[in-house]
This record gives structure tokens, sequence and C-alpha cells, in this order.
């Protein structure tokens, strides 16, 4: 009695759809490392997020000062 092919050609186009889908992968892969790439160099080297932040205590903002006051919002030396 003679066997049936079917499983070698299945086994041989699952094959070749898993080897499909690691190309797609490996493109989408590259495509996403050059998007990050390109949107890091776009900002520079400081996080749009915290850009004019500096190191410390953060100055109040001028609607907390008490108008009557006689701490000065602008200056430094807090």
């Amino acid at each position: 009695m003679a066997k049936k092919n079917g499983p070698t050609f299945q086994k041989r186009e699952k094959e070749k759809a898993r080897i499909e889908k690691q190309k797609e992968k490996e493109i989408r892969r590259i495509e996403s490392k050059e998007r990050r790439a390109d949107q890091s160099s776009a900002f520079g080297d400081e996080d749009p997020d915290i850009a004019g932040i500096r190191p410390g205590p953060q100055p109040l903002p001028e609607q907390w000062y008490d108008p009557l006051s006689r701490v000065d919002p602008v200056s430094d030396d807090v």
C-alpha cells in the first residue's frame, strides 16, 4: 500500500509561510529602529518633556505668588 504525500507538501507550505513571516517581522524591526532614530535626532539630545528644567527645586509659577508679598517671583534668590 502506498503512502500519501500530503504531509510533506503541507509541511513545506507551512515552512514557507514561517520564513515569509520572519522576513516581514525583520523589515518591521528595521523600520521601527529607523523611526526611533529619526525621532531622537529631531529633538536633539534633550527630552522635550523636560526641556528647560534645571536640577534642584523649581521656582513657583507666577500665579502662586501673593501680589502683596515681598517675594519677587522673577528672582532666583529664593
